[in-house]
């Protein structure tokens, strides 16, 4: 072995000394760490959760891994993060016909309308875990770009159009639905998961909520 050999040799980095999650840098220097710190632009202290409220945080660090930043931003209140919490599983999780991967797909393309950092974040990372990569790629980018059947593309037709000209939508757009297969009370469904996500796309908006940084690196 050459001299140069042997110096190239003692500069290489050790292998035992590296990170052992692939893929994830040091965290000084993972891209948008600051966000799991600072997750808001307000300064607003956390207020006591209930023993529920505990228990379903719990819950997703068990689950997730993590628990997603917009759950600590409504903690500020018990009350408000119980009223969210309740809201999203009854109104918006509990759609009757309407799939996870559907929900969150209306959720994606709406957050994409109004350009919600936050939302387009999370919910293209759902899309992508629910669906594949690409098509939550496109969710976010332009979902008429993705190949989707009939039914999608009818839904998140309309979603979009509730989103950015909901003065427009009239029966004809309902039609339009019920042609697509969906009954009237899918249509309430759409409505409530896309009038939900404009809603906290907003606050999300308004306060600089940012998204949870292992949402970037999943399912890619």
């Amino acid at each position: 072995m050459s001299r140069k050999t042997k110096i190239a040799e003692k500069k290489r980095p050790d292998a035992t000394k590296r990170s052992t999650v692939v893929g994830k840098a040091p965290a000084a220097n993972h891209a948008g760490a600051e966000d799991d710190v600072k997750i808001t632009a307000l300064k607003l202290a956390g207020g006591k959760l209930s023993p529920e409220m505990e228990a379903y945080f719990r819950k997703c660090e068990e689950k997730l891994g993590f628990v997603p930043n917009v759950l600590k931003a409504f903690a500020l209140d018990d009350a408000k993060l119980q009223a969210f919490v309740d809201y999203r599983q009854e109104v918006v999780q509990n759609a009757e016909n309407l799939s996870k991967l559907e929900i969150e797909m209306i959720a994606t393309v709406v957050s994409s309308q109004n350009r919600c950092f936050y939302c387009i974040t999370a919910h293209g990372n759902s899309v992508r875990q629910l669906g594949d990569p690409v098509l939550g790629e496109m969710m976010v980018m332009n979902y008429r770009a993705a190949r989707l059947s009939k039914r999608q593309r009818a839904m998140l037709d309309f979603a979009v159009k509730l989103t950015t000209a909901p003065w427009e939508v009239e029966e004809e757009d309902r039609e339009r639905l019920r042609r697509a297969g969906f009954t009237d009370r899918d249509i309430w469904d759409i409505a409530s998961v896309a009038a939900f996500y404009n809603m906290t796309n907003r606050i999300a908006s308004a306060i600089d909520m940012r998204p949870n940084s292992i949402y970037h690196g999943q399912a890619r």
